[in-house]
């Protein structure tokens, strides 16, 4: 099919412009590009002029991937989903593993943080029994007996799994 030929396709299927596909969709035009680009959005249809001409797909896989990415997915897992489903294929054995190891990732963090914040109200509770402390910038910190228990500061959507 020849572009022509898509653009009266999306036409008749009551295409939309990128502003009106970013509007509806709640993203912005760049988003939309750079989704193309990478795979996620089917190529639209174009118009003779070369504007954009998105049809009721971009929106059902806009919203599916805003879906995706509210429950933690990476763009490259979301990419993986949609191409299997595209192929026939179930991902949702895929899925559930994908949010299984998620939330153990949560339930590490979640323990990790919560010896931090332990270990830094005792810390303070140290701190307002000694008042004041001197050092060459602050006492306070310099006496403290504090290890490395501050959490990294991991976020779960730039792992590339």
């Amino acid at each position: 099919m020849n572009e022509a030929d898509g653009a009266s396709k999306a036409v008749g299927a009551a295409a939309l412009k990128i502003g009106e596909v970013a509007r509806r969709a709640g993203v912005g035009i760049e988003t939309l590009r750079f989704y193309e680009r990478s795979g996620l959005l089917n190529r639209p249809a174009r118009t003779e002029g070369g504007y954009r001409l998105y049809d009721s797909k971009a929106l059902k896989a806009l919203e599916f991937i805003k879906r995706a990415q509210s429950l933690g997915f990476t763009l490259e897992e979301i990419k993986r989903i949609m191409a299997e489903s595209r192929a026939g294929q179930r991902p949702c054995a895929e899925v559930r593993e994908t949010v299984r190891r998620r939330l153990t990732e949560l339930d590490e963090q979640m323990a990790q943080i919560r010896r931090y914040r332990n270990a830094l109200a005792t810390t303070l509770k140290q701190w307002d029994e000694k008042g004041f402390a001197d050092g060459e910038f602050c006492g306070l910190i310099e006496s403290a007996e504090i290890s490395d228990l501050k959490p990294e500061r991991n976020n779960l959507k730039r792992r590339g799994r």
